[in-house]
């Protein structure tokens, strides 16, 4: 957990930053995933806890609100989840953002996707089965977080699964921490050029995974500093 001295200013300890929400979002749906894993200093973010929520939630209509990789990331969760119907919704700027190149993805891969207004955009109606194809081509000049779903769910896919991606990548940041927090749990992923390939993995070993700090969240508090008296006379 990142701590920042506040000595400067008083004598009183010091401020807790909560972790980050888009590693936080990765490690929730893992956690769902594999029970062995368990999380410390996640976010507490709305999108976070609209993550928390639907993962737990029983319902057959889950609205997210603003959370847009919450939709992304249960999305794919919700097409492996045999036996389970689902209609993931969202607010009216939710339903203004698209999601057709993951549907269309997932859809290539077997999944059960209907759109419920707009074609191209939530909300969804997700019937979940069991997703045996194991290939797949995505552009990725448009968003990581279709990639980085993809990759979440990668491993709970019998046969694994390997992604070719076309087009010049963005966000390449968060694709590398996804593969990375994949790879941290235990799941073998080999990344060659523009090709990603995720193993199998029914099980991983119990971990406690801290989740690293926001450092936009600190940056307001030393910018608080900066601006200050005090700041001002460092």
């Amino acid at each position: 957990m990142l701590l920042l001295n506040r000595s400067a200013i008083s004598n009183h300890g010091s401020i807790a930053i909560s972790g980050s929400k888009s590693e936080t979002n990765r490690l929730l749906l893992l956690a769902t995933f594999y029970p062995e894993i368990s999380l410390e200093n996640a976010s507490v973010s709305d999108d976070s806890t609209a993550m928390r929520q639907a993962l737990q939630s029983e319902e057959k209509v889950i609205n997210v609100g603003h959370a847009g990789t919450t939709m992304r990331f249960l999305t794919a969760f919700f097409s492996i989840q045999p036996g389970r119907t689902v209609t993931l919704t969202g607010s009216s700027r939710m339903k203004e953002r698209p999601i057709k190149i993951l549907v269309d993805a997932l859809q290539s891969l077997g999944a059960d996707i209907a759109y419920q207004e707009k074609v191209g955009y939530p909300p969804i109606k997700i019937t979940g089965k069991k997703l045996v194809k194991n290939a797949i081509t995505v552009d990725a000049s448009v968003s990581s977080q279709y990639i980085s779903a993809l990759l979440l769910i990668a491993p709970k896919l019998e046969n694994g699964l390997e992604i070719t991606l076309t087009g010049k990548t963005t966000s390449h940041p968060y694709i590398k921490m996804t593969c990375m927090l994949l790879e941290e749990i235990g799941v073998k992923i080999d990344v060659n050029n523009k090709k990603i390939s995720v193993s199998h993995t029914p099980k991983v070993a119990a971990k406690i995974l801290t989740v690293e700090s926001d450092w936009s969240s600190a940056s307001y508090f030393y910018a608080m500093i900066a601006l200050s008296d005090i700041g001002k006379s460092i």
